[in-house]
């Protein structure tokens, strides 16, 4: 047995409307569902960005909860990636320049592929890259 896919990824964040601005207005993610206090996710091609607050995810759920989700949550800068042809991330640079986000780091691989950084407004490291960094085109 192995998995196919991962189906979603969540990063933590202390700003819900922060996170959703960015995600959606600058990142252009479609937004699938909020729960205010809680969490707000995204749609990303097949897979699903999950984005909580982690003081209010690291509580264990009610007795009665509809939906027993176990608690989790982190602390500190998280990592993502998203992936981009040669192309896009040179269109992704300037986009993410013009909405003022510095980017942290970009270079190539050594096996092929490249590769952006920035941050989100929460710490957490964001990439684009090529599939090829990995093998797989």
């Amino acid at each position: 047995m192995r998995p196919s896919a991962v189906l979603e990824s969540a990063l933590y964040v202390s700003d819900l409307d922060e996170a959703e601005r960015f995600y959606g207005a600058v990142l252009g993610l479609e937004r699938l569902q909020r729960v205010e206090g809680r969490h707000v996710f995204f749609r990303c091609g097949a897979s699903v960005v999950l984005l909580f607050d982690p003081d209010a995810t690291s509580e264990p759920p009610a007795p009665d909860a509809r939906l027993p989700v176990p608690p989790h949550g982190a602390r500190g800068p998280g990592h993502l990636c998203f992936a981009a042809t040669a192309d896009e991330i040179v269109r992704w640079k300037a986009h993410l320049e013009a909405h003022g986000i510095a980017i942290e780091a970009e270079f190539e691989w050594p096996k092929g592929g490249r590769s952006i950084y920035f941050r989100d407004p929460f710490g957490n490291s964001l990439e684009f890259a090529e599939p090829r960094i990995w093998g797989l085109d």
